[in-house]
């Protein structure tokens, strides 16, 4: 997310279209994503088994993961 956000900055300032939209869409996708995140990883202690919560916090940070890899590579192209 810090490497798109980066990348994002520079190509908007070097084009003088940086403007608060730039900061505002990662703002949303720490609410969206993140945050989610951070509450999954806090319910483990209501899992019994112990892992069937981890597991699926793993898989979803390697969904966001690979979304901001390919948004990255959308911005090269």
């Amino acid at each position: 997310m810090l490497i798109d956000f980066i990348i994002a900055f520079f190509k908007s300032f070097w084009e003088g279209s940086f403007g608060p939209t730039l900061v505002l869409g990662y703002l949303k996708d720490v609410l969206y994503y993140v945050l989610p995140l951070t509450v999954l990883l806090s319910m483990t202690a209501f899992d019994p088994t112990g892992w069937i919560i981890v597991i699926f916090y793993f898989l979803c940070g390697l969904a966001v993961m690979i979304k901001y890899v390919l948004d990255i590579v959308k911005r090269f192209q």
